[in-house]
């Protein structure tokens, strides 16, 4: 949009706003429209609507430019508005958003059914016997008492195989063996004295649901760090 159509929108509900206060809103900084190839100011929706909220907050509730120019750049930095006893939206800090791919307390503590044969396994993921034999030297694949494996190493399997894809071998994967059993050890540390505690009184199998709530969380944590390190890595 031109300077002039965006004029023509904003004097429906802003009849005093002028072409002047819209360039001067631009001048300390509060609205920033895109310039042609021969200067001139082109603006988006996105902008009308901050220009909106700043007339909105100078009319109606009188905030000096310092004030709404530290809305704006929270606001720009990701918070969310929030509607003020004052009846103008505030930025407020957003709740943290729900990862789908971290999975629910009860889905991290329930016990799989499949029993797969050391073959069954290999099969399933495209890994040779001499793989499944690496994936268990380091701790990546553990059989139950009867030599049958499960859910969890089915998901492992699968996942070792794709991984090879990327030149990562068995031995490369140590350390998430390692770090997963860190993260255990850390749960029982909580988990334990109040597996104690509901075992003295009445809360029988309170240790189990709150054994999946500390490492959902921890899951979520794991999965937050990786992101992070992504991003500023």
């Amino acid at each position: 949009m031109t300077i002039g159509a965006v004029l023509a929108a904003l004097q429906q509900d802003f009849p005093d706003v002028t072409i002047s206060k819209i360039r001067f809103l631009e001048a300390e900084g509060l609205v920033t429209p895109s310039r042609t190839g021969s200067g001139y100011r082109t603006y988006s929706s996105a902008d009308v609507d901050r220009l909106r909220y700043i007339l909105t907050a100078q009319r109606d509730h009188f905030w000096p430019l310092k004030v709404i120019a530290s809305a704006l750049d929270a606001m720009d930095r990701g918070l969310t508005p929030e509607h003020h006893e004052s009846g103008m939206p505030r930025p407020s800090v957003p709740a943290p958003p729900e990862d789908p791919d971290v999975p629910t307390a009860d889905e991290v503590t329930r016990a799989g059914t499949l029993r797969l044969t050391r073959a069954e396994l290999a099969a399933s993921a495209g890994l040779d016997p001499d793989t499944v034999d690496a994936l268990e030297t380091y701790g990546l694949l553990h059989a139950d008492a009867t030599g049958h494996f499960g859910d969890a190493a089915l998901t492992v399997a699968h996942s070792a195989a794709q991984l090879a894809a990327y030149g990562l071998e068995p031995r490369h994967l140590r350390p998430f063996r390692t770090a997963a059993d860190r993260e255990i050890g850390l749960v029982q540390q909580v988990v334990t004295p109040h597996r104690t505690a509901s075992g003295k009184g009445s809360k029988a199998g309170a240790a189990k649901d709150l054994t999946g709530d500390v490492l959902r969380l921890c899951i979520a944590l794991h999965t937050a760090l990786v992101r992070d390190g992504l991003q500023h890595g």
